[in-house]
């Protein structure tokens, strides 16, 4: 059975267990040390102030999260978030990647953001460390790329470009209505 809910502390362990693969082993994250528990608690809840942070669990194991963030950080850009996921490396390529952005996509289109963006490491040639997989799972779910930032990331030897993709998921009023926040799914 498949479920998603909003994450919690009590997550953090697993959440990180999920990322510290993607730190050590690929591209996909410019980050080039796992943090400390304490400080990804830190960043969880600085995220959950004010946006979704969902997890999604097969048979009752978290193997996956995602959550939204702010999008530069000023208030013009309230109605634009930016979206990350990451799930157990063993369990990509089965739906549960789509299951939980569309999750993440209701949540945030509840809470009134208008303008999705994805930022993605992006490799000239794919190689071990990173695939184009994020470009095109970002595309099957409506994403367009919208900006490309070329050599802009070193990580183990290698130089990779960074893209922006989009996705609009609302309409733009001459007097828009107020973001709110995030109300627990479950």
């Amino acid at each position: 059975m498949i479920t998603v809910r909003d994450a919690t502390m009590e997550d953090a362990g697993r959440i990180l267990e999920i990322y510290d693969y993607y730190v050590k082993n690929t591209a996909i994250t410019f980050e080039y040390d796992t943090p400390s528990l304490d400080e990804f608690k830190g960043r969880m809840e600085k995220t959950m102030q004010r946006y979704p942070y969902l997890v999604i669990l097969k048979d009752g194991r978290i193997e996956g999260y995602a959550y939204a963030g702010a999008f530069v950080g000023r208030a013009a850009y309230d109605w634009s978030c930016e979206m990350t996921v990451y799930l157990d490396h063993g369990a990509r390529k089965c739906g549960m990647g789509r299951k939980i952005y569309e999750a993440l996509e209701h949540a945030l289109r509840d809470m009134g953001i208008l303008n999705l963006y994805a930022c993605i490491g992006y490799p000239q040639n794919e190689d071990e460390y990173l695939t184009r997989n994020s470009a095109d799972f970002h595309e099957h779910l409506g994403f367009v790329k919208v900006g490309k930032f070329h050599k802009c990331g070193y990580k183990f030897g290698r130089w990779y470009d960074m893209i922006w993709m989009e996705k609009i998921i609302g309409e733009h009023g001459e007097d828009q209505r107020p973001v709110t926040g995030h109300l627990q799914i479950c």
